[in-house]
């Protein structure tokens, strides 16, 4: 149709923008209306936007689309978490989970459909990767949501932990959360968004250079590299120490952390010893670490750590003056959660 051939707004760069509107003879200011009713007030419809000319209305109307995936279905978990399967237009699905809580309200969303890094604790890993989504696709999940809850509720917060590893996709995910975090576009403080990262050091230290500012959380899951080689295949070209080596150079602002993500697996990376070296490997980082404990999915072969084994990992890490959160696991009951 011919509407597949029409280039997406949403989702495209202020910087490509500026060419496209300087070749259709529009003022580039314009681009700030536009933004302004596309990303403030949702409108999907180039007619309704008052400030603009018809002609320029018109003209808009025959070079862009304005359009969000298509929510195909919702599943609501018992913890009241929500899990959004997007239809996108190839008719690949990927999945965005919405996770109220009482402080704040987060929406984790998908970067890849599938992922290629196959680490073994995940069930998104066992798919391979299909493709990457683009950045109206990663974007569009956040306002599509946003679109479909009741103003109360709401997203207070965006992770970059769905499926897929967000800088595998290195230029759509930055096209998509520099449209996040602009004052033009959707506003969202740099602090409320966080990307998760399985430790692709080269990309790591080109991220850095965006000079986005969004938090980092780096999904660590072992203590030694030939438990880490096991689960994380990347470790084998980016091993344990060279990967910290480039966080110690990581540019935080004042006052922030970075995160680090420890999946808990029974009897693989989670004995007092273990935390013990954890504890170690993460000295002189500002940092904040989150222990997940694993969340079963067939045909994982892992099991879930007791409780008193988590709270033993954590009390080490606690009495070494770490700030430790154990992760409640939410919408298990949807595979909604982390690793699925």
């Amino acid at each position: 149709s011919h509407a597949k051939t029409m280039e997406n707004l949403i989702g495209t760069p202020e910087s490509t923008l500026q060419v496209v509107f300087s070749d259709l003879g529009i003022e580039p200011y314009r681009i700030h209306q536009v933004f302004n009713w596309v990303y403030n007030y949702g409108i999907r419809d180039f007619q309704q936007m008052t400030n603009l000319s018809k002609v320029l209305r018109n003209r808009l109307q025959e070079k862009f689309s304005l359009a969000l995936p298509h929510i195909q279905k919702k599943t609501v978990s018992q913890d009241e978490s929500i899990k959004y399967l997007f239809e996108l237009e190839d008719e690949s699905t990927v999945e965005s989970i919405w996770m109220p809580s009482e402080n704040r309200n987060t929406l984790c969303i998908s970067t890849q459909v599938g992922c290629r890094l196959a680490c073994s604790f995940c069930l998104t890993g066992t798919l391979g990767l299909k493709r990457n989504l683009m950045a109206s696709e990663i974007l569009g999940q956040h306002m599509a949501v946003k679109k479909d809850l009741p103003e109360s509720q709401g997203v207070t917060n965006i992770v970059l932990m769905g499926m897929g590893e967000p800088l595998d996709n290195y230029g759509p995910v930055v096209d998509a959360v520099r449209l996040m975090v602009s004052p033009e576009a959707l506003r969202i403080s740099k602090r409320k968004i966080t990307l998760s990262t399985a430790g692709q050091v080269d990309k790591i230290k080109k991220f850095q250079e965006e000079k986005l500012q969004i938090s980092l959380a780096i999904s660590l899951n072992a203590t030694d590299n030939p438990t880490r080689d096991k689960i994380m295949p990347i470790n084998k070209k980016y091993p344990i120490e060279t990967l910290l080596e480039c966080l110690r150079n990581y540019p935080l602002k004042i006052g922030r952390k970075l995160t680090f993500e420890y999946v808990l697996l029974a009897d693989i990376n989670d004995s007092d010893e273990d935390a013990r070296r954890l504890a170690q490997l993460l000295k002189g980082f500002r940092c904040k670490i989150n222990l997940i404990p694993f969340n079963p999915f067939a045909p994982s072969g892992y099991r879930v750590p007791s409780d008193e084994r988590v709270l033993s990992f954590q009390d080490i890490l606690i009495s070494r003056n770490y700030s430790v959160f154990i992760k409640k696991n939410r919408g298990a009951d949807i595979l909604g959660a982390c690793g699925q």
